[in-house]
């Protein structure tokens, strides 16, 4: 039935496709049919959404219905902005808190090292060095791809200062907050993650029964700030639209072409991630791939499918098991590595925040760009396994620097698209990582060793708990 009502509004969004290329190589259409053609093609696609009843499907519709209005009617969509401002504002207040309760539960939940001992600095070591290594690869692929230059953006009107300029003393200095309401009300968000981490490190030293009533607070606090997220995201497509409208009113329909060389610059950086870094790592430990591979299938697919990390993290678990690997080793590697160790999410992360400098035509010295990267590599540790979280981190870290928030606005018209690409990377490095500390821990069986059959499901749920 779904599919019945989506070919109709395709077959009509393709006859207004063409009715306009055919226009714009002087064929005698009247712009008032094309008008009318095209907006009864975007109107056939409302059924298709109700039945569907996606959130990403909202937000698909409202960009194409956004970006119509900018083209037939640009000056009604200059006043659209004001909703597109609200979203932001509502998506702002997500950050600080996000990252706190995250960062503070992340360290004080894994706080006994003893007991993980080689294992925990390993796994550590390792989240660290590929983390990194994504964050590199990202920053090379948009550097060379330059997909955010050309892109007009309209006037901000006060809304995007000027790149920070500081000195050598000053970067090191602006690091550490002074305040931490300070840090939140003027959205530091580097100073808000060392703080999270001085808080965590102190609260996992404090002893047991002083620790886990505020542990169990900050373990609510993140789960609370989630639901929080998926409450402001029922407004995105609201956001979405104006937001399009708007950009498509001041400077037309070429910003869409930026989102598609950034769409495909993503996708290829990945590839490349996972061929440069991951299999080159596999292959080092000595995973024997076809079994591995045979076993991530299942949660990386169900990860593409939601764009949702934390979907697939019990079908992940059960099959990372059902290999071989020891539970104790899963239970510690797999829920640790999805507060450490998001390489699709980190490497979007690099890649959008350059995109948004080369589209405000805002110029980023390598020493700037390797700043932006650290603030990166500590602020993605907080962007979790939950959809769309990475927009929220993202808008922080840009903030922080100066950069105009236009640009990230807009990747929200694409950013299911790349979502669903970068939540698999991150559940397929997941796999790999715990695999690879089982290998390092010898407790991993050679590669001619036979498949287990799965265990329950309810005792891997336990087990991630532990």
């Amino acid at each position: 039935m779904t599919k019945r009502l989506l070919l109709p509004a395709l077959g009509a969004l393709s006859l207004s496709a063409v009715l306009s290329v055919l226009h714009q190589y002087g064929v005698p259409i009247p712009p008032k049919a094309l008008v009318i053609v095209r907006w009864i093609a975007l109107l056939s696609l409302f059924p298709y959404g109700i039945r569907k009843k996606s959130l990403t499907t909202w937000i698909f519709i409202a960009m194409l219905i956004g970006a119509a209005i900018g083209h037939d009617w640009p000056q009604a969509a200059i006043n659209l902005r004001v909703i597109g401002l609200i979203f932001l504002r509502l998506i702002r207040t997500i950050v600080a808190p996000l990252l706190f309760a995250t960062l503070v539960s992340g360290i004080a939940g894994h706080a006994d090292l003893k007991k993980v001992g080689r294992m925990g600095v390993k796994a550590i070591v390792y989240f660290e060095v590929v983390t990194t290594l994504a964050l590199i690869i990202g920053l090379v692929a948009i550097n060379l791809s330059k997909a955010g230059v050309g892109a007009k953006l309209p006037a901000t009107s006060g809304e995007a200062p000027q790149v920070q300029r500081l000195t050598a003393s000053d970067t090191i200095l602006h690091i550490f907050p002074e305040n931490v309401a300070k840090a939140v009300a003027e959205g530091q968000i580097l100073q808000v993650v060392v703080f999270s981490i001085l808080f965590g490190i102190a609260l996992a030293l404090v002893r047991e029964d002083r620790r886990r009533p505020l542990l169990s607070f900050t373990e609510s606090l993140a789960e609370t700030m989630f639901k929080f997220t998926n409450l402001v995201m029922l407004f995105a497509p609201f956001g979405v639209g104006a937001a399009i409208a708007y950009t498509v009113g001041n400077t037309g329909m070429g910003i869409l072409v930026n989102l598609a060389k950034l769409l495909a610059t993503l996708y290829v950086a990945l590839l490349a991630f996972v061929g440069g870094v991951l299999l080159p790592i596999a292959l080092a430990t000595g995973v024997p791939l076809r079994k591995f591979l045979t076993a991530v299938a299942e949660p990386v697919t169900i990860a593409f499918g939601t764009a949702n990390s934390e979907a697939a993290l019990p079908r992940a678990m059960e099959a990372m098991e059902g290999i071989g690997v020891p539970r104790e080793v899963v239970a510690f590697v797999m829920p640790t590595g999805y507060s450490f160790n998001l390489d699709g999410s980190t490497l979007y992360l690099s890649l959008a925040s350059i995109f948004v400098a080369q589209a405000a035509g805002i110029h980023l010295s390598i020493g700037q760009q390797l700043l932006m990267m650290l603030t990166l590599m500590l602020t993605s540790k907080g962007v979790a396994g939950v959809s769309r979280a990475a927009i929220v981190i993202l808008l922080g870290t840009v903030g922080s620097f100066g950069l105009p928030v236009e640009p990230v606005f807009i990747l929200l018209g694409i950013d299911q698209l790349m979502d669903m690409a970068r939540t698999s990377v991150n559940v397929f490095g997941n796999c790999l990582a715990t695999v690879v500390v089982a290998r390092w821990e010898g407790d991993f069986p050679s590669s001619s060793a036979a498949i287990g059959s799965l265990a329950p499901a309810d005792e891997h749920v336990a087990a991630r708990r532990l």
